[in-house]
């Protein structure tokens, strides 16, 4: 670092996004992207709005929030939309947290959740998983802070109930609850009904995982009406600009081609549900998961180790460090053709350790 950077900044450790390598062909099986491209739809729209790209986007987004609203069961002033659920997740942290509202997470969930704290200067409490790596309801009972809940879970893919939820919600009426829902679309149930019910609550969505606009940066936040206007207050301060005209007319196909998302995130349940009994077969352990990904651990393979040996025959997973988590590796499902030569890969590297 510059002898100029902010003394404020000199500690701040900063997320570690998933390996986007360059050097050789990978079977990509390590940042759970779709193995879909957008719906010809999507990318049609994308394309028409190319060619006015010398005009400043619309900063409220009014051709995509009606058609989002629609697909999603809110009204209009319930949703706003972001360059990715990352800047909606900061603009909460920046809004709903401060010196005297700490921010309230597990200790093992999205990473970018400490940095977003670090960086706004906000205490947090990290609070642990149980022993079988599920979130406890009763551990955020009261928590006394801004309530962050990805669900399901990253990177375990473990899902709480909507019961589990509200019970969270109920405990903490005077506090924001943030459900974190980038992979609810494949096999959990979204919270997006009860903000009707609950003005605490903030439920975050993406469309870089079931919707296929991982590179278009598209995220949204719905609530109650005065949490979104706070969280505008936070966009307007910051870039207003913050969605650009290609992304707005992807996420308006993507949100009108209903089919084409529901074939998508079938066949990738489909999937995950053939890999996971495939990985069983060979001795591993997976978790229960409701997302796009396995996490799954073999007792005589160390976790480090299949990522690597696995990266060395051009297979990219995501190994994590965490002292309770260093055993496992996060496996993005992609299509059945790519999770085969996964699986041919792993049988491949424990023969070899026979």
């Amino acid at each position: 670092m510059s002898t100029f950077l902010s003394k404020r900044y000199m500690s701040l450790t900063p997320y570690t996004p998933g390996e986007q390598p360059q050097d050789q062909q990978y079977v990509k099986l390590n940042t759970n992207e779709s193995p879909f491209p957008p719906s010809p739809l999507s990318q049609r729209l994308a394309r028409q709005a190319a060619g006015d790209l010398q005009l400043y986007s619309d900063p409220e987004c009014r051709k995509l929030i009606p058609v989002a609203a629609e697909a999603l069961g809110v009204k209009e002033d319930q949703i706003l939309f972001s360059n990715g659920s990352d800047e909606i997740l900061n603009f909460a942290f920046m809004a709903f947290c401060d010196e005297d509202t700490p921010a309230v997470f597990p200790d093992i969930s999205y990473g970018f959740y400490t940095v977003f704290a670090d960086i706004n200067r906000v205490p947090q409490k990290k609070i642990p998983l149980t022993e079988d790596f599920r979130i406890d309801p009763k551990d955020y009972y009261g928590a006394g802070g801004t309530v962050v809940i990805a669900n399901p879970n990253a990177p375990t893919g473990i899902a709480l109930s909507l019961e589990e939820i509200e019970s969270i919600l109920k405990a903490n009426p005077g506090n924001v609850v943030i459900i974190d829902e980038a992979y609810v679309d494949f096999g959990c149930e979204s919270a997006v009904g009860l903000i009707d019910k609950y003005k605490n609550l903030l439920v975050v969505q993406t469309c870089s995982k079931s919707r296929s606009l991982a590179g278009g940066r598209l995220g949204f936040a719905m609530g109650d009406k005065d949490l979104i206007r706070d969280l505008n207050t936070i966009k307007y301060s910051t870039n207003p600009y913050n969605v650009n005209s290609m992304t707005m007319a992807a996420g308006i196909g993507a949100f009108l081609d209903r089919e084409y998302f529901d074939m998508c995130r079938e066949r990738i349940m489909e999937t995950r549900d053939y890999a996971r009994k495939a990985l069983e077969d060979l001795g591993f352990e997976c978790l229960d998961s409701r997302s796009n990904f396995l996490f799954a651990r073999h007792p005589g393979i160390d976790g480090e180790f299949l990522y690597m040996r696995c990266k060395e025959k051009g297979v990219l997973i995501r190994h994590f460090t965490l002292p309770r988590i260093k055993d496992f590796n996060r496996i993005t499902i992609g299509t059945k053709e790519q999770m085969d030569i996964l699986l041919k890969t792993v049988k491949e590297i424990m023969e070899e350790e026979r």
